[in-house]
């Protein structure tokens, strides 16, 4: 523990630097933004290439947001989401400087954060987010995606994954406390 200063206050711990979170979702949102264009270039709009029996490479656009939601607007959902996002990035950094100790909560907004820049990038630049990965079986098909969606999904995961940990940690830590 630190010594007080002169004046007995306790000096704060040092913090944590989060750059190297914002590093790994700037590394998703290259990666996201190169499978984008490197599909675009493969792939003409609608265009499908099997690749697993319940798996295909496709091009499709979304104007909307997951499975395309609100897809069917006039325009105006492109700058309702971008704002959405934008929002929830400046919210994430706030966060990530914050809690810059606790390596799960900071993957899993990483993870957000990357995947949220990535589709808004597509949003500012097309109007719409580039999918080209499909899951089908027989009749039935996922929605296309990206890498930015999967980004997204599995930082909620993660989020998730971490809140569970903490609520079992405090409810070990009253159960001890209130004892045998």
């Amino acid at each position: 523990m630190p010594e007080p200063s002169s004046n007995g206050v306790q000096p704060r711990p040092a913090a944590r630097p989060y750059w190297p979170w914002l590093l790994g979702a700037l590394l998703i949102v290259v990666l996201d933004q190169a499978t984008k264009l490197y599909f675009e270039g493969l792939l003409q709009y609608g265009e499908r290439r099997p690749v697993l029996p319940f798996f295909d490479f496709t091009l499709l656009y979304n104007p909307g947001a997951a499975f395309s939601f609100l897809a069917d607007g006039q325009g105006w959902q492109r700058w309702l989401f971008t704002a959405i996002a934008v929002g929830a990035a400046v919210l994430i950094l706030h966060l990530l400087r914050r809690h810059a100790d606790q390596p799960l909560f900071c993957a899993s907004l990483m993870s957000i954060l990357g995947g949220a820049v990535g589709n808004v990038t597509d949003r500012v630049q097309h109007g719409h987010v580039i999918d080209f990965l499909l899951f089908y079986w027989e009749s039935w098909f996922f929605p296309a995606f990206n890498v930015a969606d999967v980004a997204i999904t599995c930082g909620a995961a993660l989020l998730l994954l971490d809140e569970f940990r903490r609520m079992r940690r405090e409810r070990r830590k009253a159960d001890h406390a209130a004892g045998p």
